[in-house]
């Protein structure tokens, strides 16, 4: 007889956490695709859309680290809970390098801003990328 076992996934993290990551990621897009408008049309609106995406991503970007932390506890921890969580707060500090560049004048902030926007999401997809890394139960990948 062949006894088989059954490949249950375990969710990576909490639901409150994953709607605080979506949404902070949605509003660093945000930011990155103001800049980039500003960028191509030197509508100085465009940066002041993107200073108050940015601010919006960093507050649920916050929160999302409160949550990540949470993660490290050992009954909680899986795999990539502890990259994840080094990787989001280099990502809220380059959110928050990016919000300090963004109060300058919008002809000082631009190629810094635009620089900065990309990286901040770069380095926040990496981070919900191990976030969400599916661990089966048991701990078994």
């Amino acid at each position: 007889m062949v006894a088989t076992v059954e490949g249950r996934y375990a969710p990576a993290f909490h639901p409150v956490h994953a709607l605080l990551l979506g949404g902070a990621l949605s509003l660093i897009l945000g930011t990155l695709l103001a800049d980039i408008a500003y960028a191509r049309t030197y509508e100085i609106q465009w940066i002041n859309f993107a200073a108050w995406l940015n601010v919006g991503g960093l507050v649920f970007a916050a929160a999302a680290l409160v949550c990540a932390l949470l993660g490290l506890v050992p009954s909680r921890r899986t795999r990539g809970s502890a990259l994840h969580c080094l990787l989001w707060a280099v990502a809220w500090i380059l959110a928050l390098l990016n919000a300090l560049v963004h109060a300058r004048d919008a002809w000082a902030a631009m190629p810094m801003a635009l620089v900065l926007s990309v990286l901040v999401f770069a380095v926040a997809l990496v981070s919900i990328f191990f976030a969400a890394w599916p661990l089966r139960a048991g701990g078994v990948r």
